[in-house]
């Protein structure tokens, strides 16, 4: 079963996502700040990480890097998924080592399209 990281400090959010991804056959895993979900994906490997961007201490930008850029989590594709939907913020979050971005409020056919394509689905 593909397992899903998903970090963000919004209890709403995450279960909105969790739901949404475990409704259509995904295990996750979740982290509520960026150092957590760096910490957790180190630890656990998931198949993809699902990034916010707007959390205290690391943010959700500067955790992407960290994962892609690690060697231990470099293979890990990471989607932003971010109320920030201004294209330079697009643009920066792919700069980052994202392989998608997707914007909040998500629709649930979207983010599961833009999973499946990032784990080369």
């Amino acid at each position: 079963m593909t397992r899903i990281l998903i970090v963000d400090d919004s209890p709403t959010e995450m279960h909105v996502l969790k739901s949404m991804l475990e409704k259509n056959g995904y295990q996750t895993i979740t982290a509520t700040s960026g150092e957590e979900g760096v910490e957790v994906a180190k630890a656990e490997k998931p198949d993809l990480v699902l990034m916010d961007v707007v959390m205290p201490g690391l943010n959700g930008f500067q955790a992407t890097r960290q994962l892609t850029k690690g060697a231990e989590t470099a293979t890990i594709p990471v989607i932003i998924c971010t109320t920030k939907d201004q294209e330079t913020d697009r643009v920066w979050g792919m700069r980052q080592g994202a392989k998608d971005y997707i914007s909040k409020p998500v629709a649930e056919g979207d983010l599961i399209g833009k999973i499946k394509s990032a784990l080369g689905g």
